[in-house]
């Protein structure tokens, strides 16, 4: 597991009238601060990535469809330089997973239905000054193939 990052198993609560989750709580061990919440969403087969942050730390996980999350260790320091971490994120894989700042992060869309994912940054983006480096997905700036293994 790359130096930093932290996952989360989450539980669904399901009875007769519907489900709960819960993601993330101010007493989680895995808590940092509170920035924001959003939902970002992808449609089948797109790939939303490469970027990564200086000072934020994302708080990633799927409440609908389903995603392959992938992050890439190119910091200077760690000793997990240049690893590699999948994780597929669903209802029926549920998990809260932990990006430390300088792990580059993204993720593909990979079920039949559009995903919902819900982040829970430590800070607040600010669009005049965005902590968020983006690199192209098949730039092969990050050593990592995003076509099925299947094939």
């Amino acid at each position: 597991m790359i130096q930093g990052v932290r996952v989360k198993e989450l539980r669904v609560l399901s009875d007769e009238r519907g489900r709960v989750m819960e993601i993330l709580r101010a007493d989680d061990e895995v808590f940092r601060k509170f920035g924001q919440v959003y939902l970002t969403t992808a449609y089948p087969g797109v790939i939303k990535g490469w970027h990564w942050h200086k000072v934020q730390t994302d708080f990633f996980t799927c409440v609908s469809g389903r995603i392959k999350l992938v992050l890439y260790d190119a910091r200077e320091d760690p000793t997990t330089r240049g690893e590699i971490n999948e994780f597929v994120l669903s209802l029926d894989n549920p998990r809260l997973v932990v990006i430390p700042p300088g792990v580059i992060h993204g993720f593909q869309c990979i079920g039949d239905v559009e995903a919902l994912v819900i982040n829970c940054p430590t800070e607040v983006y600010r669009s005049d000054a965005p902590d968020e480096y983006r690199m192209d997905a098949h730039s092969g700036d990050v050593p990592y193939d995003w076509t099925r293994k299947d094939r």
